[in-house]
């Protein structure tokens, strides 16, 4: 699902138009997107926790040559799925 459907069945679901649902994903993911910026959690009971995660640095190996290449530390946003998230997919 893309963010123009997911829009539309917001509005259908909510009553609001698809423009007004599609400000509010806008609005959710800038939200989600400042707060892994501070180095915040955000958590939604039921639905999941996105999360900074960090990496330590490592050795790679470059595919086209095979020569070994150092991968430095970096972070990343992960995602956990709640309890009732899983077992929806279940």
């Amino acid at each position: 699902m893309r963010k123009p459907e997911l829009a539309a069945a917001i509005a259908d679901q909510t009553g609001l138009t698809r423009e007004k649902a599609s400000e509010v994903i806008t609005a959710f993911t800038d939200q989600v997107s400042a707060a892994a910026s501070r180095g915040e959690d955000t958590t939604l009971i039921g639905f999941g926790t996105f999360n900074i995660r960090t990496r330590e640095a490592r050795n790679g190996r470059n595919p086209q040559t095979g020569a070994t290449i150092k991968i430095p530390a970096s972070k990343t946003v992960g995602f956990k799925a709640g309890k009732a998230l899983k077992e929806g997919v279940s």
